[in-house]
């Protein structure tokens, strides 16, 4: 009694402390941060706290806000920015001028990160938030002065030069660029290089992982180094400084990939195994998992809601609980036979505790991804060595060719392999809507069923069969209503036009075709829309849709769709719509088209200026009209009552 008394009070303490971290790891509850300072109009000193990454029309990096300048009064402050330099004709003088540590001074009104409010969509500004950055700011050349101050962390330049060296190594050494964009992923996990189309391809055959650095690629390191140092006698004498030497290549490497969750993870694990086997201790590995939770939660309690940091411990708790019953399935006596099939079982265990959370974020399953990580585990593995013999050796000039030629034909095999087995018929289970609630029940399914499998205890079969059947249920309920919905939504994709006309599972798209064409709208932001509503079929011929020139109907809903310069007569009696959808930025007056039409609602999308927005909807406030800014509040979306 006492015992479960001392437990029940550990688990409140434990919550509380979490919920202490959490509020405090929010730099908005720091007196010091810059917004409880800023206000429009106010000058920033921000330091650069990364190289610049190159985007299409713009330089990216992370800024540390150090002071608020009010009035020719500077409040020195904290907190995270995200700065985008204009990338004009003087781009790369913008790049090489400003480095990691630089500090410029910022005279444009920063803005909140907003979400698209597509459905469906990534919510990025709290994936930001969870960074801790709630602003960003975007900078022409006037808007910013490099001013003649810096501050650098010697650690973190060192990482970064040695970052950029091993770029350079491989940028040389290795020609092709789908090659090259592996091989940069693969190693420190640079991925600005990677083909979009490659990647969608290793994502479809189920081995992504081994081009996002995680867990597994920290093992091999370790592996390696456990390997090297045992066959140095000035290091196989001394445990501690292999202790040391290990630790300190680990966390090194953790940190130039970026140290994600995942790689922490893996990180702080291994340290801990590292340690005990110095001292000889062997503790439970359930024991050094909840150890690495607790120390990252306690560093950043929003690791947990990071995809890679819950990918990674149920991968790990999924291959350590069910990978020996899995590969006791069969027995192999031949030797390599026994070894794929070790390798098979692995890659069968981490998917039983994956797979609802990967439909979940990524709403497909990969049908043959069994073998495809029995090629491509073994081949990546391979890579990584020789990618770090290749680094290692490179001021040899015969190895530095020999080194990236091989590499190259390597990553080569893999890729093709890749592709060829995502062009198989059937080599993907594609839009599974995923929720929450799912989700849930599909665990209680899936731990259900491995409890009974493995215990033979009745209760946990019925347990998941009790579990299967509300999926069931709740999967026939959503059905319903995906049959029976019917809505408009207007899309918020900048500066083009994009309206989708929903009726059951069938959708009719009205707006630009080149977005047919580009592969970054469809698969971030039309497709997760699509699966969320769970559409599957693209109808040019509607059910009870209409269209006359500008005028639509559908159903009981009568709208108007102006993106054109046009005039109309006013009418006796004005005619009646549900909504004014205006787009691509028409010479059109709210004013006339008040005296022309009734209507409940005007639309302006994302296809318009912003400026124009501005002038309509003061226009709109002037009359008693109700507006609505698809870039300033997200995607506009009418429900159509039967």
């Amino acid at each position: 009694m006492l015992r479960s008394a001392q437990g029940a009070l550990l688990q409140i303490l434990l919550v509380c402390l979490g919920l202490v971290v959490t509020w405090q790891k929010d730099i908005r509850h720091n007196r010091e941060w810059y917004g409880n300072f800023y206000q429009q109009g106010d000058l920033l000193m921000v330091r650069i706290d990364e190289p610049l990454i190159a985007k299409p029309k713009s330089f990216k990096a992370n800024g540390v806000v150090e002071a608020v300048i009010h009035n020719h009064t500077i409040l020195p402050c904290k907190g995270k920015i995200l700065v985008y330099f204009s990338r004009n004709n003087n781009g790369d003088s913008t790049r090489h001028s400003l480095q990691y540590g630089d500090k410029v001074l910022i005279h444009k009104n920063i803005q909140r990160i907003n979400n698209s409010g597509n459905p469906g969509a990534f919510n990025y500004p709290r994936y930001a938030a969870f960074q801790q950055v709630f602003h960003q700011v975007f900078l022409k050349e006037k808007d910013w002065k490099k001013t003649h101050y810096s501050a650098r962390n010697a650690f973190y330049t060192f990482l970064f030069k040695a970052r950029d060296e091993i770029l350079q190594v491989l940028r040389k050494s290795i020609g092709g660029k789908d090659e090259l964009g592996i091989a940069e992923a693969l190693l420190i996990g640079y991925t600005l290089d990677l083909d979009k189309d490659l990647v969608q391809a290793y994502s479809n055959t189920g081995v992504v992982h081994i081009i996002a650095i995680s867990g597994m690629h920290l093992a091999l390191i370790y592996f390696l180094l456990v390997q090297v140092f045992k066959k140095i006698p000035i290091l196989n004498r001394s445990g501690l400084l292999q202790v040391v030497l290990i630790l300190t290549c680990l966390w090194i490497f953790a940190l130039l990939t970026g140290a994600s969750a995942s790689v922490l993870r893996a990180a702080v694990m291994f340290s801990f195994i590292t340690i005990g086997a110095n001292f000889k201790k062997r503790s439970s590995i359930y024991n050094s998992l909840a150890a690495a939770a607790f120390l990252m939660l306690c560093y950043n309690p929003y690791f947990l809601w990071d995809v890679g940091f819950q990918l990674s411990y149920l991968a790990v708790i999924s291959i350590i609980v069910f990978q020996q019953p899995v590969y006791n399935w069969w027995y192999i006596k031949n030797k390599w036979a026994e070894k794929i099939w070790k390798l098979a079982a692995v890659s069968l265990s981490a998917q039983i505790l994956t797979f609802p959370v990967c439909i979940y974020y990524f709403h497909q399953f990969p049908n043959f991804f069994l073998f495809t990580n029995i090629i491509a585990i073994p081949l990546s593995g391979i890579i990584l060595y020789t990618e770090i013999g290749l680094i290692g050796f490179s001021w040899i000039p015969i190895a530095h060719t020999l080194g990236g030629k091989l590499v190259a034909w390597l990553i080569s095999l893999m890729n093709q392999t890749v592709l060829w087995v995502n062009k198989l018929p059937f080599s993907v289970s594609d839009g599974i809507p995923s929720t929450v609630l799912s989700t849930c029940l599909l665990y209680g399914v899936v731990i259900g069923v491995g409890a009974w499998l493995m215990s033979k205890s009745r209760s946990m079969l019925y347990w998941a069969l009790t579990c299967l059947l509300a999926f069931v249920l709740t999967g026939a309920y959503e059905n319903w209503q995906i049959e029976n919905q019917q809505r408009i939504v207007v899309y918020n994709i900048q500066q083009h036009q994009a309206i989708d006309i929903i009726y059951g599972t069938h959708f009719h798209f009205i707006g630009d075709s080149v977005l047919l064409q580009d592969a970054g709208v469809q698969n971030f932001i039309l497709r997760p829309a699509r699966i969320a509503s769970q559409l599957n079929k693209h109808d040019r011929k509607l059910k009870n849709f209409f269209q006359q020139s500008l005028f639509y109907q559908f159903n009981n809903t009568r709208f108007l769709l102006i993106d054109r310069p046009t005039s109309f007569e006013i009418p006796k009696q004005k005619i009646a719509v549900d909504l004014i959808i205006i787009s691509k930025n028409p010479a059109v007056s709210i004013a006339q088209l008040a005296n022309v039409f009734d209507c409940r609602q005007f639309i302006f999308d994302a296809s318009n200026s912003l400026w124009k927005i501005e002038k309509w909807q003061k226009d709109c406030e002037e009359l008693h009209l109700r507006s609505y800014s698809v870039p300033v509040k997200g995607a506009f979306v009418w429900d159509i009552k039967k």
